[in-house]
């Protein structure tokens, strides 16, 4: 039972560094449960403080996820229209087979949102398509790394606790 809970618990950090990609999944919550599930292996002592902080850092990255592609949209003039643009380009530029089809979609989403939606000029929509397209960008960063740094701790957990574990 231990080891399918360090093999399920290595699962959730690797998808949540995928999540940190995809806007479909949650990545640093999903990898903290990968954390969590390590403690509920027998032996291990449960560290509170440990636990607390990466669950304070995954809730704050999951609402700055929200809050700062919006804010970077309406940094440089853009929308509502544009913040949802950016999203929805995102998910189509996931299934588009061109290379990096995941980081032209949001931009292009953007665009189009304000361009269509806002009746806004091709300058504007473009400045707004930028700062929607950066707020992206920064906020899928900020994910990436914290879900790379989860399991950075949970490999360190498990080669700390490996006469426990194995």
């Amino acid at each position: 039972m231990d080891l399918l809970l360090i093999i399920l618990g290595f699962v959730l950090c690797i998808v949540g560094i995928i999540g940190s990609l995809l806007p479909i999944l949650p990545g640093p919550p999903i990898s903290w449960l990968g954390l969590l599930l390590l403690y509920f292996v027998d032996g291990m002592e449960w560290n509170y403080w440990l636990l607390g902080a990466t669950l304070f850092i995954a809730i704050l990255i999951f609402i700055l996820d929200y809050i700062i592609p919006a804010a970077g949209t309406k940094k440089y003039g853009g929308s509502k229209a544009g913040a949802i643009g950016t999203t929805v380009g995102l998910i189509v530029g996931i299934f588009i087979p061109i290379p990096l089809g995941f980081l032209i979609g949001p931009f292009l989403g953007a665009f189009i949102g304000e361009f269509l939606f806002n009746k806004s000029s091709s300058k504007i929509a473009l400045r707004a398509a930028f700062g929607s397209f950066m707020g992206f960008l920064a906020s899928t960063f900020m994910k990436f790394f914290v879900a790379l740094i989860y399991l950075g701790v949970f490999v360190y957990l498990c080669f700390q606790h490996q006469a426990i574990l194995f």
